[in-house]
């Protein structure tokens, strides 16, 4: 009955198979238009429940804003998987001849600046067929691509773990090309506990005195939300917040443009819809002097976005508040915390002590010709390179 409904999300006239059966199930590629149809929506929001790894970048209170705001410009196209009648696997796609600099066409998957997991949607205990049939589906339709390029994966997840088990199994061309380990909290301590291990006591002691220091200057007050009160007025604040600080010097902060500032409100509107939000704050006399977005998305998390005032850094208002942060460690339905910050970020691998590695892999697709000038590029790619 799922698949009765399904057919109008079929690229092309209404009814016509997107391609050869694949092996598994069927794929259907959708425009921005056809991914926000409520029918869909309400199959993508099943899905998100049952999906073997969380990803908000791929949920519909994010995804469906940044297809709005850069899809078109893009190109992007959704690769929607069902089977046996239902939605079980998604992914934002691209076709680009940008590749690192050079001018080298491939299929990849989507991603923006500021989307930090590439990981697909895929129903738990379909993640095998699923590689299976997006790799049959580009064979078939590689077009001028090379290859297909996969951003982000947690290396250590199910999803990529199926991966790899599937290329050992049925063989072709693949490489990591790029990794990086970024901050993760994970732990069963409370975070007192957690604090205690992972700061010695010199470094507890001069955090006290910053507090105590930063309290004597005003009413100091730490609030977190986890509804829409006030949602509007606090996300203006954020924005106002960070646009004050490097960021907005640099140009890189969300308010300095459009499409971001447009992005940062639908999702954290939609993130509070649908439970998915958490908003913190450190208040001194009422005003924000540092905050804090985190997606909540059993059983993980994402610290999406931090900033603070840098005419208090003296207080290091960012880091007492990621202080308070570390109570995601008490939440029943949280068993890790991805900081989604850059690798080798001073502040934040001071207090979260493990790591999330994530992997960027390039794999063959299409024939033995081309399958044969991926060869090359993975030699190149590979090859062992001296020390500078």
């Amino acid at each position: 009955m799922e698949m009765a409904r399904a057919d109008s999300f079929r690229t092309g006239t209404a009814g016509r198979s997107l391609a050869a059966p694949l092996p598994h199930g069927e794929l259907h590629l959708l425009t921005a238009e056809q991914l926000a149809r409520p029918a869909f929506i309400a199959a993508w929001e099943r899905l998100v429940q049952t999906a073997s790894e969380p990803n908000p970048f791929c949920e519909p209170w994010f995804l469906l804003p940044s297809v709005t705001q850069w899809g078109e410009a893009d190109g992007v196209i959704i690769k929607a998987w069902y089977h046996e009648g239902r939605l079980s696997g998604l992914l934002p796609v691209v076709r680009s001849a940008r590749y690192y600099g050079h001018f080298l066409t491939h299929a990849k998957g989507w991603l923006h600046p500021n989307s930090f997991c590439g990981v697909p949607l895929v129903a738990a205990g379909q993640e095998d067929a699923f590689w299976r049939d997006m790799l049959a589906h580009f064979d078939r339709c590689a077009g001028r691509a090379l290859f297909w390029h996969l951003p982000l994966l947690p290396a250590q997840g199910p999803v990529n773990a199926a991966l790899e088990q599937m290329l050992a199994r049925y063989p072709r061309g693949h490489y990591v090309v790029a990794e990086e380990s970024r901050a993760l909290l994970t732990g069963k301590t409370g975070s007192a506990a957690y604090l205690e291990a992972a700061i010695g006591p010199k470094k507890r002691k001069e955090l006290r005195r910053q507090h105590n220091r930063l309290a004597e200057e005003g009413a100091l007050v730490f609030e977190r939300l986890d509804d829409d009160a006030g949602l509007a007025e606090w996300i203006a604040e954020f924005l106002a917040l960070e646009a004050d600080g490097w960021k907005g010097k640099a140009g890189s902060a969300l308010a300095c443009a459009p499409n971001t500032r447009a992005l940062f409100a639908a999702a954290l509107s939609g993130a509070a819809a649908t439970g998915r939000l958490e908003r913190l704050a450190l208040r001194l006399d009422g005003r924000a002097i540092a905050m804090l977005v985190n997606f909540i998305t059993p059983p993980g998390a994402y610290s999406f976005k931090t900033a603070f005032d840098e005419a208090y850094a003296r207080f290091s208002p960012g880091m007492l508040l990621q202080l308070e942060n570390l109570a995601l460690l008490e939440r029943r339905n949280v068993v890790w915390a991805d900081s989604c910050a850059v690798e080798g970020h001073p502040m934040i691998e001071r207090i979260w002590r493990d790591k999330r590695r994530m992997v960027s892999r390039n794999i063959a697709i299409g024939g033995p010709l081309r399958r044969g000038c991926f060869r090359l590029l993975m030699a190149w790619e590979t090859r062992p390179r001296r020390n500078a």
